[in-house]
Parts: C-alpha cells; structure tokens; sequence
C-alpha cells in the first residue's frame, strides 16, 4: 500500500475532527496544516493533521488569534503532530497575555456592576461609556453643541 494510499482524504478529516472542509482550505490556505495532492489533484492528509486541527481549535478557544497559532505551529516541524510537552510549552507562552485578558474582563465587570446598581448608563458619569472624559468639568450635556453665551466652547 502507497503512502498516498494510508492518507486521509478531505472529507475523513472534515468528518473526524469536525472541522469543515472549507475551513480547512482556509487552514492550509493561512499555512496552519498541509496536504499532499493526488495526481487527480485531491488533498491528501497525514494523520497527525488530525491532532494540529485539535491544537487549532483549542488554542482559538482560549482566545487565541489564528496568526497567534500560526507562530506557534510555525515552531514545531511541519511533519511533526504537537505533543502534549508542546501544548504544556507553547501555552506557557500565552500565560501573561490570558491574565492580562481576565483581569481586563474582572475589570469591566466590575465597572458593569457599578452601572447596572444605578441603571442610568449616564454619559457624565458612567465609568464604562464615558471614561477619561476631559469635558465633564463643563457640566451635563452636550458642551460643544452650547452657545457661547452658556458656557460651551
């Protein structure tokens, strides 16, 4: 049996990792995985593509941008199905930037918290519509859009 032969075809990937087939294309389009063509001009997948989609799909679960996973990826052999040792290390990398992330996110619901105690989403001084606003000193409203003669610039 031919090494062509052992290879998966479009639609066994699609089927067993549960990615679509376009989605696919678009996966080997970005250089995330790769494929072998038959002489009928098929796609052909080594198994190991199997456990790159896996890789994909959880590192995009965790937030992470495709072009994120692509430097990653980029950093093990083409031919090479990423390990749990490669999970554990390229992950570590991602760490500070997920804490960053969740702070971020505890941050904001703080903020949203906040606001949905008072329920008046206030532009003067809702600290989630209107943050950092230089023109709160100048009072309520539209300070812009005054007349000279009340006050606005």
């Amino acid at each position: 049996m031919s090494k062509l032969a052992k290879m998966l075809s479009i639609g066994e990937v699609s089927h067993r990792s549960g990615v679509a087939q376009t989605a696919l294309r678009f996966y080997e389009d970005r250089g995330l995985i790769s494929s072998t063509r038959t002489s009928g001009n098929q796609r052909r997948y080594e198994r190991g593509v199997l456990r790159r989609l896996a890789f994909i799909r959880a590192a995009q679960r965790v937030g992470l941008s495709l072009e994120q996973v692509g430097s990653a990826l980029a950093e093990l052999p083409s031919d090479h199905a990423p390990t749990k040792a490669d999970w554990n290390r390229l992950s570590q990398q991602w760490r500070d930037e997920l804490d960053t992330r969740i702070d971020g996110l505890q941050r904001l619901r703080d903020r949203l918290t906040g606001c949905i105690g008072c329920g008046c989403l206030s532009l003067r001084s809702c600290s989630l519509q209107n943050q950092d606003d230089q023109l709160a000193e100048q009072g309520p409203g539209a300070p812009r859009l005054r007349p000279r003669s009340e006050g606005g610039l």
